[in-house]
């Protein structure tokens, strides 16, 4: 991968904070924080023992 394609995938990150800033939607940053959160700790559990675990509680 070239730092560019990885810089560019940044963009809709910077994109997205423009547009909460600009609209003054700032309720929504924290659910987007935790949905983002909750991604990640699917991705990550996912091929570890703790998974059953964790799917559980959803």
């Amino acid at each position: 991968m070239k730092l560019t394609h990885i810089l560019d995938q940044f963009t809709i990150v910077k994109e997205f904070w423009i547009f909460l800033r600009e609209r003054k939607l700032w309720w929504m940053t924290p659910i987007v924080v935790v949905l983002l959160l909750l991604g990640f700790l699917i991705v990550f559990t996912e091929g570890s023992a703790v998974a059953p675990f964790i799917y559980t509680l959803f």
